[in-house]
């Protein structure tokens, strides 16, 4: 196992982050540590899920839809942070890991100071959760406590969740249902089976960019003991159900919300196609790092063009 401590200082440069060297502060650091690029994958079905209750019911509870954004975010940052001191502390993450720099690898800072950054993340997560319970009840309080244990649990504990078959799941889970779920019950403390529809459809390319980590990492993660989804589906099963997870997104929508509503989200079938055939013309190692970003944005894309149609249709 990797020893905690913190390494020399070194070029953040040289690692593809800001030289903050003799600036006196470690701001751009622990900016990438938070790995500001996966937070799309937090704000676009809070998003979705505000959007669809406006439309429903042409109101909006607007400090509210702003704290659960921030407890969004809160949450995916803690889990990033918790994720990288984890990792390190267990052995899978080094320095010369296929995917973007790790603060802990990197030696940026110690596992015990990411950890620490971990827990305020989650802490601030907490303090607002208290004040959505307050408009939400019992259900937002179950799905926050959930929503934090998760956070926890996906990369600690005796059997994290990331070193089993079913990340996948657990992103659908909280990145899809919970998230959309809950910020449609928060804007009119009601469930209807639309917000159900838009949690899956939204927690499928979320899943697929943990598949396409974990189809990165593939043989790395087998050294070290995790047994994935991809490891289980080989990579030309995990390259047709990263493919399959996109365009399902779509087609869900289009089948909950009807053409008349849905018809801007077949300008996300190309870019879906695009980024499969990208993977399927033999994408590897560092390569995959791009697709990685750029499903995320397919995520936005989707929720965008879901807007679009909401506001369309009122015209």
């Amino acid at each position: 196992m990797p020893s905690s401590k913190n390494a020399n200082p070194i070029s953040a440069s040289s690692r593809g982050v800001p030289d903050v060297s003799g600036s006196g502060s470690n701001l751009a650091l622990w900016i990438a540590a938070a790995r500001p690029k996966t937070l799309v994958l937090a704000v676009a079905p809070v998003v979705a899920g505000i959007g669809l209750a406006v439309f429903q019911t042409g109101a909006l509870a607007a400090v509210t839809a702003l704290l659960t954004l921030i407890a969004a975010v809160s949450i995916q940052i803690g889990t990033n942070l918790h994720n990288d001191a984890s990792d390190y502390e267990r052995g899978t993450d080094t320095a010369d890991r296929l995917g973007p720099p790790r603060a802990t690898a990197q030696g940026w800072f110690s596992v015990e100071q990411v950890k620490r950054a971990a827990h305020l993340a989650f802490g601030l997560a907490f303090v607002i959760g208290l004040a959505l319970v307050v408009r939400g009840g019992w259900p937002i309080l179950a799905i926050g406590v959930a929503s934090l244990v998760a956070g926890y649990a996906y990369t600690g504990g005796p059997r994290p969740i990331a070193y089993g078959p079913f990340g996948e799941l657990y992103v659908l889970l909280f990145f899809g249902l919970a998230a959309v779920g809950g910020t449609y019950y928060l804007q009119t403390l009601s469930f209807d089976w639309p917000a159900l529809m838009v949690g899956i459809a939204l927690g499928l390319p979320a899943a697929a960019v943990l598949l396409l980590n974990n189809y990165r990492d593939l043989e790395t993660d087998r050294i070290a003991g995790r047994r994935t989804l991809c490891h289980y589906l080989s990579r030309p099963h995990g390259r047709v159900l990263y493919g399959l997870l996109l365009l399902a997104s779509i087609a869900i929508l289009v089948f909950t919300f009807g053409p008349a509503i849905a018809w801007p989200l077949l300008a996300a079938v190309p870019l879906g196609g695009l980024l499969t055939l990208k993977l399927v013309r033999g994408a590897t190692g560092k390569q995959i790092n791009p697709l990685l970003g750029q499903t995320g944005l397919f995520q936005a894309a989707v929720t965008i063009l879901l807007l679009v149609g909401f506001g369309l249709s009122r015209i």
